[in-house]
């Protein structure tokens, strides 16, 4: 395939209303991505000069992280202005025409929105904390004290400590689940929804074909402000906090996952509706994530996707993890649409967080693109980027600088994009790049891989395309899910089109039995094996088998 017919817009999403459903999401991290003016920050010029690329990919949505004005405490996470374009990443007319330039190349634009909570340099908390009196005085969460001066209850923050800030001026107690500069919304005060419903429309008037919706079930705390129990050991995992925060010591019943969500959720998605617009929500929540993301796309009335942790997980997940987790939704979840991924900005890149060989990574890329549900693939993905290792000096992670040593934060997934080999900065920017460029990145950039025919970055390529070419793999039904030893095998059907999916997830050789019927070998360029002459399927290390009846 050329790169010019690459290049082709696309129109297989185009008109359908459902256009979300199966498509495969490209995250650009905009610090990182690609810097167009030389200050060492990636930006939106940056990104639409990469858009051919992200094009070539043949993916069919782009999400973009935070570019929203900021302070930056954590990277655009703690938004001031929530309709403008902080002026390290560009302008309004920038982005205007970053989207513009991607729905020629038929690529649709998802904006990273961060409604739990916003900066404390934002206009509306500056007004709040001023008095208890004031307009905006219930449009963040205070509390008094406890009589002994403590904070009100035994919240915790995912950045560590308390999740509660004592405010001089209004002799209160502010929440934030995150940094002390980024306070949480009161969701309760019915301005305050209406305000983000407009921040919504805003965007989605400038072309936006809709949103990831950030910590999406943090929206909503108790309102009577009870203690969360405290969760027994045997039942504390670190796929959102890792081991060494005291956070994972409760059971987050109150100051998240709430049932009053749902509402909010609903008058969100009419919003969506009114522009055919869609929204991937990011469900933070270690022990219920699999039955929040259920309630929260289930009944055609909420957002249409949400994405949990199980597969962002420590380990390298194995054949019998696939099935359980797959079993669980289906279980949790059965009007639900997942929205899966491997790598994002918060997590250790999954090539280092599984110890990935070569075989392997192709091999789980393939998985990924054969599950039923959307895909997220992180910036970088494409080219087997590993964890970049950081001196604590070069850190900027705030959540990095807390936990060190014991946990180095997320700038090892963050550093920039490269996209040229022989140049000390991959391409990245022509000055002093915010965050190091991995040396041990240089030979994977994107130059490099595209002259050589067997590099991942191909092998990515082909694994999109066959999920385009197989309406069964885009959206079909997914059943017959089976873990035998190291194999996970099932059955993608839609549409009269039923395709039979395997995978080897080991170093070792296996075989197993296709189901009846007449079956043709297809993937081949994906490494995919087909029936020997005895009849079964013989696969090497690493090796899928995806075969379509005919």
């Amino acid at each position: 395939m050329t790169a010019q017919t690459l290049l082709q817009p696309r129109s297989g999403l185009e008109h359908t209303p459902d256009w979300w459903r199966g498509a495969v999401i490209y995250q650009i991290y905009p610090r990182s991505y690609q810097d167009s003016n030389g200050d060492g920050i990636g930006d939106l010029r940056g990104i639409m000069e990469r858009l051919p690329y992200i094009a070539s990919l043949g993916v069919d949505v782009i999400w973009i992280s935070p570019f929203f004005t900021s302070p930056m405490k954590d990277f655009g996470y703690d938004v001031s202005d929530y309709c403008d374009v902080d002026p390290m990443f560009g302008t309004l007319a920038d982005f205007d025409a970053l989207v513009a330039t991607a729905h020629r190349l038929g690529i649709k634009v998802l904006i990273d929105l961060v409604l739990s909570h916003t900066s404390d340099q934002h206009p509306w908390f500056i007004e709040s904390r001023s008095s208890r009196e004031n307009a905006r005085a219930n449009w963040y969460v205070w509390a008094d004290p406890k009589p002994d001066g403590t904070p009100p209850n035994n919240w915790l923050s995912i950045f560590g400590g308390s999740a509660w800030q004592w405010d001089a001026t209004r002799l209160q107690y502010y929440l934030h689940n995150f940094l002390t500069s980024q306070p949480d919304l009161n969701f309760h005060e019915p301005q305050v929804q209406e305000a983000l419903l407009d921040v919504a429309r805003f965007w989605l008037e400038r072309g936006v074909n809709g949103f990831r919706l950030d910590t999406i079930n943090f929206y909503v705390h108790d309102a009577e402000l009870r203690n969360n129990p405290a969760l027994p050991p045997e039942m504390r995992n670190a796929t959102i906090a890792p081991a060494v925060n005291p956070y994972n010591h409760q059971e987050h019943l109150y100051d998240k996952n709430r049932p009053e969500n749902l509402e909010f959720l609903r008058r969100f998605r009419a919003v969506l509706n009114e522009y055919d617009a869609a929204a991937v929500g990011e469900v933070g929540d270690a022990q219920r994530g699999l039955e929040i993301l259920g309630e929260y796309t289930s009944g055609g009335d909420k957002v249409q996707m949400c994405y949990a942790f199980e597969f962002l997980s420590p380990v390298a997940p194995q054949a019998a993890y696939f099935a359980a987790v797959i079993g669980q939704l289906d279980a949790a979840a059965p009007e639900g649409w997942a929205c899966w991924a491997f790598s994002n900005h918060d997590v250790m890149r999954h090539i280092t967080r599984w110890d990935l060989t070569p075989a392997a990574a192709r091999c789980y890329a393939t998985l990924l693109l054969c599950l039923r549900g959307s895909v997220c693939l992180y910036q970088g993905e494409e080219l087997g980027l590993q964890e970049a290792e950081l001196a604590f000096e070069d850190l900027r992670d705030p959540y990095g600088i807390e936990f060190w040593p014991e946990f180095k934060g997320r700038d090892g997934c963050r550093t920039p994009m490269v996209w040229a080999p022989d140049n000390q900065n991959g391409g990245f920017t022509q000055g002093n790049p915010w965050l190091p460029v991995a040396r041990e990145h240089l030979h994977l950039a994107v130059d490099a891989q595209e002259r050589a025919p067997d590099a991942l970055l191909h092998h990515y390529r082909r694994a999109i395309a066959l999920r385009h070419a197989h309406p069964a793999l885009m959206r079909g039904a997914m059943t017959e899910i089976t873990a035998e030893g190291d194999v996970l095998s099932f059955l993608r059907e839609e549409a009269g089109e039923t395709v039979f999916c395997a995978f080897n997830l080991s170093h070792d050789p296996a075989t197993l039995r296709l189901p009846k019927g007449n079956w043709l070998a297809v993937g081949q360029e994906l490494n995919s094996s087909g029936p020997g002459e005895d009849g079964l399927v013989h696969l090497g290390p690493w090796q899928p088998c995806l075969v379509v009846k005919r």
